[in-house]
């Protein structure tokens, strides 16, 4: 685990506007504050979301604030948050809480201290009431069965191992989120938490961890057994759901609790003044149970983009986007299935995709063969055809690799009879691409084995270019020089792209479709990337970076020569003059823009080749060098 996790909080309120306002200041009083803070407004009716708006101005702890038009409850709220702290915002752990909890200064620290002596994917907070006692509703379930050697290491961080843990205040592993994907939306209230945490549980450690003190501000100090009213009917619902469809528990597990829960609803009914609605939720909700419950991609759809991140998360865990439709062709193993227009759907629901490689005279035969492993042999989501483009005649031994390559792995060869540019040999390239889910690749860089399975889903969701961060190698593929961090969020990019390209070309996967809406590829000399991306922002289509490195960019073993000597001289400098002049008569820039832009972009071309290299890291390549 990393010693400095980036720690994304995630907060799910509704109409507790005061609570909410209180567990705000608890979060930034942490002794470790979270690095992000995203509230969940589930439709609120009491001003909550200006509250937070106005919060946010007085305080510098970043928050985004997430307004959904209708209230997805609990349980659909967390799932909603889950999703964008682990997708949009890159998280490495998830600190999720309720809005009526308050966090003592010290709470994140300790949990953070206790997820790394334990290696847990799931570390709970101990839950106080306003009083100081023991918060009954809220007490972590002790892993039966537990061996001598997990309760040692539990113990010497000063916790115990638990099998489930509640969602007022847990802390969550992303790698272990993006693996299992999000709880269960269709639950709405009561036992997502149960469900989930047990999920994510079943192979992976978890703690209670008595250090890490939060306050669950409820109205009234009660246990999980008080009486539910009217919505016992979610309670056995739900619980039929855990044990039936879910299934998280193993079968010495669901019996324990299993017949805990049914004394447990044999005490509610019995002290209860309103036998007869609780009779009446049982009856329901056995029936209800009974069914099956809606995937969470299909509850939280139609949501803009918090619908985009949760369907992204649900796609790369492999878990079920629509409702099973018994016979339909999704529950063909081999058979695809069309999506909207022309994307193409495998069995999994993920996009079925290209990669597209070109190559020329320049280029290396190992370093063409490493780029064609690390997309196809060494992914986890493995392309469906790879086609490479020979730019013109290329050296025998290059022509050696090429044909080696054709026709294994899914690779096929476009041998062009003269070197056309890199323009057109991807404009060639895309109209003999068989999808229109296009990933790009040069032959010298390494794309990291999970790059896929981050990038689909975004397409999967809606997106017609994804792009990701990189990390710049020199002189061999483990010498990591610098790093590039790109702009997240569609006004983000938009507004970095009146400087800056703001994708990292290599890096990119796109609807061919929407390229060609744009224009397509055009010619200009190392920037008709930088041309193509801009015109694809001003015709609307949706765009997104995730921040992590997922491809490896070769700049070349000295900073003398490679890619940062490329960028400079008179060359480049008109290609510069050319592509300022394009965006300004297309209105993609405005007069004062275009005039800053020649000024310093063009004025860094001219700038020696070191001085050149060491401004581009600072100023552009954000995290260079780590």
């Amino acid at each position: 685990m990393p010693s400095e996790p980036r720690v994304i909080a995630v907060v799910v309120a509704w109409d507790r506007r005061d609570l909410l306002l209180a567990g705000l200041d608890g979060l930034a009083a942490q002794t470790r504050r979270p690095d992000l803070v995203v509230v969940v407004d589930n439709a609120s009716s009491d001003g909550s979301a200006e509250a937070v708006r106005e919060w946010a101005r007085r305080d510098d702890l970043p928050v985004d604030l997430v307004v959904l038009p209708r209230n997805t409850g609990g349980a659909g709220g967390f799932a909603a948050g889950l999703a964008r702290a682990v997708h949009r915002h890159g998280a490495d752990a998830v600190w999720l809480m309720d809005d009526d909890t308050v966090p003592r200064p010290g709470a994140l620290e300790a949990s953070l201290r206790a997820r790394r002596e334990t290696g847990s994917a799931v570390v709970a907070s101990r839950v106080v009431w306003t009083d100081g006692r023991e918060h009954p509703m809220n007490t972590p379930r002790e892993r039966p069965g537990t061996s001598a050697a997990e309760r040692e290491d539990a113990r010497a961080a000063g916790c115990v191992p638990i099998r489930s843990a509640s969602f007022v205040a847990v802390l969550l592993d992303a790698a272990a989120v993006r693996a299992e994907g999000l709880p269960e939306a269709a639950f709405f209230l009561w036992n997502d938490d149960f469900e989930y945490t047990t999920r994510l549980l079943r192979t992976r450690r978890g703690v209670s961890c008595p250090a890490s003190v939060v306050e669950h501000r409820t109205k009234t100090f009660g246990s999980s057994d008080a009486d539910p009213g009217e919505r016992f009917v979610l309670e056995v619902r739900n619980k039929l759901w855990t044990f039936t469809r879910s299934r998280p528990l193993g079968a010495r597990d669901a019996a324990l609790y299993g017949g805990a829960t049914l004394r447990r609803w044999g005490r509610t009914i019995a002290r209860s003044q309103r036998r007869d609605v609780l009779v009446r939720g049982l009856v329901d909700g056995l029936r209800q149970g009974v069914g099956r419950p809606e995937p969470t991609a299909h509850v939280l759809r139609d949501l803009g983009e918090v619908s985009e991140d949760v369907r992204a998360v649900e796609l790369a865990a492999g878990r079920p986007l629509t409702p099973a439709i018994e016979g339909s062709p999704a529950a063909i193993k081999d058979e695809p299935v069309l999506d909207r227009g022309d994307l193409v759907l495998d069995h999994r629901g993920s996009p079925r995709f290209s990669v597209l490689l070109p190559v020329w005279a320049r280029d290396d035969a190992e370093q063409l063969r490493r780029a064609v492993a690390s997309v196809t042999t060494d992914q986890t989501l493995r392309p469906d055809e790879v086609l490479v483009v020979r730019d013109g005649p290329v050296p025998a031994d290059l022509q050696k690799s090429l044909d080696a390559l054709d026709g294994t792995d899914g690779v096929r060869v476009l041998a062009l009879p003269v070197n056309v540019g890199l323009a057109r040999a991807l404009e060639e390239g895309l109209r003999h691409c068989t999808f229109d889910v296009v990933a790009r690749m040069d032959a010298d860089d390494v794309s990291l084995p999970d790059r896929f399975a981050r990038q689909l889903p975004l397409i999967a969701a809606g997106a017609d270019l994804v792009g990701a961060g990189l990390l710049e190698i020199g002189a061999h593929e483990d010498d990591v020089v610098g790093r590039r961090v790109p702009p997240t969020g569609a006004a983000e990019i938009a507004r970095y792209a009146r400087f800056h390209d703001p994708f990292n070309h290599p890096t990119v996967v796109y609807r061919r479709s929407a390229v060609a809406a744009a224009g397509g590829y055009r010619d200009l000399d190392l920037m008709e990337d930088y041309w193509l991306f801009a015109r694809m922002i001003a015709a609307g289509a949706r765009v997104q970076n995730l921040p992590e490195p997922l491809v490896k960019y070769r700049v070349g073993a000295s900073p003398d020569a490679g890619s940062y000597a490329r960028r400079g001289g008179l060359r480049l400098f008109r290609s510069e003059l050319t592509l300022q002049r394009h965006l300004r008569r297309e209105g993609f820039t405005t007069p004062a823009q275009a005039v800053r832009n020649v000024a310093v972009r063009g004025g860094y071309r001219f700038v020696p080749t070191r001085v050149r290299t060491i401004a581009y890291r600072a100023l552009i390549a954000r995290g260079g060098g780590r």
